[in-house]
């Protein structure tokens, strides 16, 4: 059996880490009140934008109307995988990792040259580490999050489609569902997916357009596509502190669990190291008494 200083030097221990995961739940709790309230915000102007987008790619002809719509042969592929700059929120990163390489395993990726477009710190240094072609560095854009930091990699992205570096472009990222959920989505970003109905058939919406439908859509697919790409980030943000929130809530749980343990077995070693002394104390008594 542990010693008492021992013990109450780990119930010290243990009560301040469990001071800093309550700190820290307390803080990703009131960051995460901020970005739920962005996303929730941005989600149906997205949806709506994203919906047009799709009919009215899928209903051009003209010359220069599909420049991100174009079909080519797969060839190379740019995934840009949303993770966090820190870590403590559990399974969050780690589920992004593992959706990449569902994505890099699944059939249509077979042969083809993969590079990686890191968002966040943990995805950087990652995939730093493997043999992926890394592009860009935006590890740090979460520490001002804004859309003109996020609209430079989608920038990238999209130049890099029309120039024919890449001939597909995917988005791996942590979608938010609320604090204690938050699901993996592999989205295609590029080249733009044609809307379907519910029969699988494409779906048409006749637009009136002013001034003019080219202009109209050569303005539109472009600012669509960051939107797209910025939605996700905050998604990701989103979902961040919904994980950290509640990996500190269970690590603050366990902390008084472990804490309850602890005293339990302090008060034990205590009682044991009391009855000894009265033992001692006790059989020395009736020593002397006997001598006497």
């Amino acid at each position: 059996m542990a010693n008492l200083k021992e013990v109450k030097e780990r119930i010290k221990s243990v009560s301040s880490t469990q001071q800093i995961t309550k700190a820290m739940k307390m803080v990703a709790a009131a960051k995460l009140r901020r970005a739920q309230d962005r996303i929730v915000q941005l989600r149906p102007y997205s949806e709506k934008l994203s919906t047009i987008l799709s009919n009215v790619s899928s209903g051009s002809t003209e010359e220069g109307m599909d420049t991100y719509a174009v079909e080519r042969e797969v060839k190379n592929v740019l995934i840009v995988p949303v993770t966090s700059d820190r870590g403590l929120c559990g399974a969050f990163n780690s589920n992004i990792f593992k959706g990449v390489r569902q994505l890099l395993n699944s059939d249509e990726m077979s042969g083809v040259e993969v590079s990686v477009l890191p968002i966040g710190k943990k995805a950087h240094d990652f995939y730093k580490k493997t043999n992926f072609t890394h592009i860009g560095d935006y590890s740090t854009i979460f520490g001002d999050l804004s859309f003109d930091r996020v609209r430079e990699a989608a920038e990238y992205a999209m130049d890099a489609f029309v120039e024919g570096k890449y001939d597909k472009v995917f988005l791996v990222y942590n979608e938010f569902k609320n604090v204690a959920t938050q699901i993996v989505r592999t989205e295609q970003l590029l080249p733009v997916v044609a809307s379907e109905s519910e029969g699988g058939s494409t779906t048409n919406t006749d637009y009136i357009y002013e001034p003019d439908k080219e202009f109209i859509v050569q303005d539109l697919i472009p600012k669509s596509l960051k939107i797209q790409f910025y939605k996700s980030v905050l998604e990701s943000n989103a979902s961040e502190h919904g994980a950290r929130m509640t990996a500190m809530g269970q690590a603050t749980d366990n902390a008084g669990e472990l804490l309850k343990e602890l005293k339990l077995t302090y008060n034990r070693t205590r009682q044991a190291a009391i009855t000894k002394e009265i033992l001692e104390i006790v059989g020395g008594a009736e020593a002397l008494a006997a001598d006497s």
